[in-house]
């Protein structure tokens, strides 16, 4: 009777451990679009100059900002320069996620993603380590994941200096990312969190929604580089040090404090509205007007 006992508890427990998922409930592999209902503005045409309003930046961040121009980007060789990982979520109109398994035990080697204007990524699943800080860094980075219960969290190093906005806010080649993917049905919610030693004085959230689909648009776009505005060689396009022009036109515009659309981590908190510098409209010594 206890033999058979021990058998029956044996057998329940086998049964129990197949039954369980290894690593999670749910898999990412598929297709994925973006759902553009944050931030839509700053992710098709971009934010406008000057406008670093919520970002916690610090003072060498805003004055890099200050000095950046659009004409930047029309530089050949800067014209086919990808997003980095972290913008690059941000920015996608469709993604594919896909596993790479061992063939013998069936384990998640790597998770692969291809994003629009991104390329191909790689998160790295088998518990390898970071390369030494010495590595070469990538614009895509070095990623590597784990699941905490059903969220995927994903850490990248080794990542290129890159914009977080595209209007001249960057991260240093110093920066770490961290990533945590859910999945509700058939929406996956994304959150980045970046920490950078030299540009921010505290972590920048972002979050993210995209959509499953059965099948999405997503090809691979070839750039060829080309001189768009012939320049003399040399010249690169920039604004002064010092110049807020941008930063006081866009507060102007929308009746903001200028104190506001110059950034930094307390811009992103209500009780700003309350602090002394917000009191003031951009260019003028009136007060704000109370909403």
């Amino acid at each position: 009777m206890a033999k058979a006992c021990r058998a029956v508890a044996v057998v329940a427990v086998a049964s129990a451990a197949f039954a369980a998922p290894a690593f999670a409930e749910f898999s990412l592999s598929g297709y994925w679009d973006e759902v553009m209902a944050e931030d839509l503005e700053a992710r098709g045409p971009g934010p406008a100059l000057g406008d670093y309003l919520g970002i916690p930046i610090n003072d060498a961040a805003r004055l890099r900002g200050d000095t950046w121009n659009a004409s930047y980007q029309e530089l050949p060789e800067r014209q086919c320069v990808p997003h980095n990982s972290f913008y690059g979520w941000h920015a996608i109109g469709a993604a594919r996620i896909w596993e790479t398994t061992d063939l013998d035990t069936q384990k998640i080697i790597k998770l692969n993603t291809f994003i629009l204007w991104n390329g191909l990524r790689e998160i790295w699943m088998d518990g390898r380590p970071h390369p030494p800080e010495t590595a070469p860094h990538t614009w895509q980075g070095f990623s590597t994941g784990r699941w905490e219960g059903d969220v995927l969290v994903v850490r990248t190093t080794h990542l290129k200096s890159g914009h977080i906005t595209r209007n001249g806010i960057v991260f240093s080649d110093k920066a770490v990312m961290e990533e945590r993917f859910f999945v509700h049905g058939d929406f996956l919610n994304h959150v980045q969190m970046l920490t950078d030693p030299v540009y921010l004085t505290e972590p920048f959230v972002r979050t993210d929604l995209l959509i499953r689909r059965p099948k999405t648009l997503l090809v691979h776009l070839p750039c060829r580089p080309s001189v768009e505005v012939p320049r003399e060689k040399g010249v690169v396009p920039h604004n002064d040090f010092h110049d807020t022009s941008g930063s006081v036109a866009f507060a102007r515009k929308f009746n903001l404090p200028l104190a506001a659309v110059r950034g930094g981590a307390e811009t992103a908190l209500p009780e700003f509205m309350d602090s002394p510098a917000a009191k003031v409209l951009a260019g003028t010594d009136q007060p704000a007007a109370k909403k």
